[in-house]
């Protein structure tokens, strides 16, 4: 069995972005014969395979997944996969050279955590307007000082982000399972330009079912490549309404109603909302929305089971 298998899913990948992926893995410390590379196509709308080149690794494995969605993309990654630890690098992550070797020591050092990332720094493609900092970490960017984790599966301030994310292989069993066996009928990941959001949380908590923790650690350190694009209003706002809708659904299916009950949304909150200078006020409407719709959604399926 191999130490680590990487595990990379696109749909549609930025041919730049992809190429600095691939050549940051080219760059690992650890050797390439202590770590497999599977490359998920998720039904791109040019077949990857027609122009990879991924000779360079002793054993790359190029899949085409048909079913739309990064949550199927990387249930087939894991399905595929075959070592100890998993750690799944999206298409626009540019990994430092220690990273495999990184965590990997931190997989033996560290045994009571089952799922744990690192920080992610910006590489923008233009500058930002300064108004969008404070909505960098919807777009994954971390940066911070000291090690941190819990056995608590939905506390912000511990949980791994996807980019970069490393799960160890009981962990990632654990979330096979659960959509194996019926218990997650909503994508919580991308789909298309679907925005919404959480699988990662919802794999990385996959940890505290089988008895581990979850964290974030200092030494793991990537680059996330971001396009202009998302930082437009209109995407981030879209994004803040995915994000919000679908972490309302991820705390009831891990809390029951009584976890998502402190998010419905109350005539106050829309009253706050308007009181927002633009463009924040955008982004606050666009997350009322998302509670809202995440809200109704739980309420009439309640409904319907009573």
């Amino acid at each position: 069995m191999k130490q680590i298998s990487v595990i990379i899913s696109t749909h549609n990948p930025k041919p730049s972005y992809l190429h600095r992926t691939l050549e940051a893995l080219q760059q690992q410390t650890l050797p390439r014969q202590e770590w497999e590379l599977i490359l998920i196509d998720n039904r791109s709308d040019t077949p990857l395979s027609d122009g990879l080149n991924l000779s360079w690794h002793e054993s790359p494995c190029a899949i085409r997944e048909e079913k739309l969605g990064l949550t199927p993309a990387r249930l087939r990654g894991i399905r595929e996969s075959r070592g100890k630890l998993l750690i799944f690098v999206d298409d626009d992550n540019v990994l430092d050279p220690n990273y495999l070797e990184e965590s990997l020591r931190i997989a033996k050092g560290r045994p009571y955590l089952g799922s744990w990332s690192g920080q992610c720094r910006p590489e923008f493609e233009k500058p930002p307007a300064e108004w969008t900092r404070r909505y960098w970490g919807n777009l994954v960017i971390r940066e911070f000082d000291t090690d941190r984790w819990s056995n608590l599966p939905r506390l912000a301030e511990t949980m791994p982000c996807g980019a970069g994310l490393c799960v160890r292989r009981e962990v990632a069993e654990r979330y096979l399972q659960l959509h194996d066996c019926g218990e997650r009928d909503f994508q919580f990941d991308r789909m298309g330009d679907s925005l919404v959001s959480g699988g990662d949380n919802d794999l990385a908590a996959c940890a505290c079912d089988v008895g581990l923790g979850v964290g974030l650690i200092t030494s793991l350190q990537l680059t996330h490549l971001i396009p202009s694009e998302r930082l437009s209003l209109n995407y981030l706002s879209r994004l803040a309404e995915g994000i919000y809708y679908s972490g309302v659904i991820l705390d009831f299916e891990r809390g029951g109603m009584a976890a998502a009950t402190q998010y419905r949304v109350r005539y106050i909150d829309w009253l706050r909302a308007f009181l927002y200078p633009p463009p924040h006020r955008t982004i606050q409407f666009a997350v009322l929305h998302g509670r809202n719709k995440a809200w109704s959604r739980l309420t009439n399926l309640h409904k319907h089971k009573a």
